[in-house]
């Protein structure tokens, strides 16, 4: 798999052994984040990973910043989106499974390297189950495109 990697000043060392693990997989990764500690804004790398899968140059991306939460709401302004924040593995195997989630993130200073491993684990082994699934998939993405949701009107 075709995966983008990217972090702020905070998630150096974890975006590194994750880039790491990730590759010893056979995974190729791109990386679009920092490896300075120097004061990073997350936007930026949250930005480019997004991108890099929107566009379909990627099949997803790893994002870490300290919680995961401001790094994947950068991501997430990118049309077609759907970047998840998970702290444990099966929250990350179910946003794949049930949201199609193309994006996954998580917190340097929330979780652990094993636990992120886990996470990452999870969630590049999990497969989108259709379904019923894609009818909410469709409804976020109709959101998204038109800032309305018909169902929701009625």
């Amino acid at each position: 798999m075709k995966l983008a990697i990217g972090n702020d000043h905070v998630a150096v060392e974890m975006k590194q052994e994750i880039k790491k693990y990730l590759e010893e997989q056979g995974h190729e990764v791109i990386d679009v984040g920092t490896n300075s500690t120097a004061s990073f804004n997350y936007p930026v790398s949250g930005y480019k990973a997004a991108k890099l899968v929107a566009e379909g140059k990627v099949e997803g991306a790893v994002l870490i910043c300290g919680t995961g939460v401001g790094i994947s709401l950068a991501a997430n302004k990118v049309k077609g989106i759907r970047a998840c924040v998970c702290s444990e593995p099966y929250s990350a195997k179910l946003s794949k499974q049930h949201n199609n989630s193309n994006i996954i993130a998580f917190g340097a200073r929330v979780v652990g390297i094993e636990m992120a491993k886990m996470i990452v684990d999870a969630w590049v082994n999990a497969e989108f189950e259709g379904g019923r699934h894609a009818t909410r998939v469709d409804m976020i993405t109709e959101i998204e495109e038109t800032g309305a949701l018909k169902a929701a009107e009625e």
